[in-house]
């Protein structure tokens, strides 16, 4: 068992984690595959969670801010890290002391990366984005942005790594757009190679297109909501490919006491006893990631039995009845998200009560909560944000 200062976790299962990457990795053949572990790999923890990655063949990373990028290097990670994002100008020198690859979205951009690579004797690797339907960033496809482009490729100590585009509609039943935006990357990959504009490596292919499109693999897949043990949307053919979850989060009863009939739980009294009530308290609440919206919707799993969490979710704290349970103690596990004895409630079914994706629900759990790693069912790690 591990030391924990307050008694709500997140289990991450890293052998989930190696179960995904062999499963994607047999999808795509022998195409790099760049692992997403931006927003702390979807609040995994992107130091452990690219470690694993790494030593499953997982050639490159990718994040989305230079902060993300930097903890990566801090804590040892070597391997060629992306940034999806735009990076100020003012952090250039930054992307180049730590040897990250950033966007270049003009000119006059990459030429300030050009000459802080050549002031430092090293050669700026970047990646460019085109915009082929999601109206986010990269370059428009005209011919204005090929002559850009071009001048870029120009620039002493700059090297292109990647054309890489992003689906706006992959996770969709309709794949019409997503194969438009295919075509006129091609268009203008090729363009580029008109113009004689050397390009290391194509990407486009989200976990959707790695699902269902493979004609858009290309030289580099790109993978994010498929590794964490999620399928970007309810619409995708979940038989091509096979994921478990990594997370699920953990609490123990810290008091349990018995209400009698007209009593009230929680702020604003929204729940009142109907009956006489056994009432369980959970050390966890919307500042750990576990949502207020969660009020009269959400249940957890406790002594191979649902329970319906009562009264308004507060900062530290929430309340389940527990009456149907059984025998409840202080010190017995709690699952707020996750799976046990054949019960699931999981991220996708807090998802669908907030009206929301998978996506969000995993990266709202907060840096308050421990992040406790499992493989073949030992703890391996204990991650505290807080205390270090």
């Amino acid at each position: 068992m591990f030391r924990n200062y307050r008694p709500v976790w997140e289990e991450v299962n890293l052998d989930n984690l190696t179960y995904n990457i062999g499963q994607i990795k047999s999808k795509v053949g022998d195409r790099q595959l760049i692992g997403v572990v931006k927003a702390d790999a979807y609040g995994h923890g992107a130091v452990e969670v690219s470690q694993v990655l790494l030593e499953n063949g997982v050639e490159r990373l990718a994040v989305a801010v230079l902060d993300e990028a930097v903890e990566l290097r801090q804590n040892g990670i070597k391997s060629p890290i992306m940034i999806l994002g735009i990076v100020p100008h003012t952090l250039i020198d930054d992307v180049v002391d730590y040897d990250v690859e950033s966007i270049a979205p003009s000119y006059e951009y990459a030429c300030q990366l050009s000459r802080a690579a050549a002031d430092k004797g090293k050669i700026a690797r970047i990646h460019i984005a085109v915009d082929t339907g999601m109206g986010r960033i990269g370059f428009l496809i005209n011919d204005n942005s090929v002559d850009e482009i071009y001048k870029i490729s120009q620039l002493p100590n700059i090297e292109i790594q990647s054309l890489f585009s992003h689906f706006a509609t992959a996770d969709e039943l309709d794949k019409t757009y997503s194969g438009e935006q295919f075509e006129k990357y091609k268009l203008f990959y090729k363009k580029l190679l008109d113009r004689n504009i050397k390009i290391n490596m194509r990407d486009i292919a989200n976990s959707a297109a790695i699902m269902e499109l493979p004609d858009t693999y290309c030289d580099a897949c790109r993978p994010g909501i498929i590794i964490y043990g999620y399928y970007p949307s309810s619409e995708v053919d979940k038989n091509q490919l096979s994921v478990k979850p990594l997370m699920t989060l953990k609490a123990n009863v810290v008091h349990v006491k018995t209400l009698e009939t007209g009593q009230y739980v929680g702020y604003g009294r929204k729940f009142k006893a109907g009956r006489k009530s056994v009432i369980a308290t959970l050390p966890v609440g919307y500042a750990d990631g576990y949502t207020r919206r969660l009020f009269g919707k959400a249940k957890v799993i406790i002594n191979g039995k649902f329970a319906p969490v009562v009264g308004n979710i507060c900062m530290d704290q929430c309340m389940v009845d527990v009456t149907d349970v059984g025998d409840v103690n202080p010190g017995d596990e709690v699952i707020l998200m996750g799976e046990k004895d054949g019960l699931k409630f999981d991220a996708e079914d807090i998802a669908r009560i907030l009206g929301t994706i998978s996506y969000e629900v995993l990266c709202m759990v907060s840096k308050r909560v421990p992040r406790v790693y499992v493989k073949n069912g030992k703890v391996v790690k204990v991650k505290n944000y807080l205390i270090r």
